[in-house]
């Protein structure tokens, strides 16, 4: 467990599985990859992806949060990216770079929710 002074993250991130989608925002004519997401914060999520993506991909990314009846959509890029130890998939740090007023506070608003839940 990390100390608040040793944690360097601007956001709080919550530990959370739940649907996510994406696409490489170079390649917005492909369809869109399904993923799972491990943790996310206002500020990003980490999730899990069937292929390599190269750091700095810009990404356009869609979190399904519970009880919710649309996605979150942002634009975000690949800040960091791990291959789990076992098959061929990875953990993708994201970083949102461009959220919606609303999209943005519904997150918030989960993000604290979930953190009073787990307390």
């Amino acid at each position: 467990m990390f100390k608040e002074t040793s944690e360097r993250r601007r956001f709080t991130r919550v530990s959370t599985i739940m649907p996510l989608q994406y696409r490489k925002l170079k390649e917005l004519s492909e369809g869109t990859i399904g993923a799972i997401t491990r943790d996310v914060s206002e500020g990003g999520t980490r999730f899990v992806a069937n292929e390599f993506l190269p750091l700095a991909t810009r990404l356009v990314v869609e979190l399904f949060l519970p009880a919710q009846p649309r996605p979150i959509k942002a634009i975000s890029k690949v800040a960091w990216i791990r291959k789990v130890p076992l098959g061929n998939q990875y953990e993708v740090g994201n970083q949102f770079l461009d959220v919606g007023r609303d999209d943005k506070d519904q997150l918030s608003e989960y993000v604290k929710k979930v953190q009073v839940t787990t307390l």
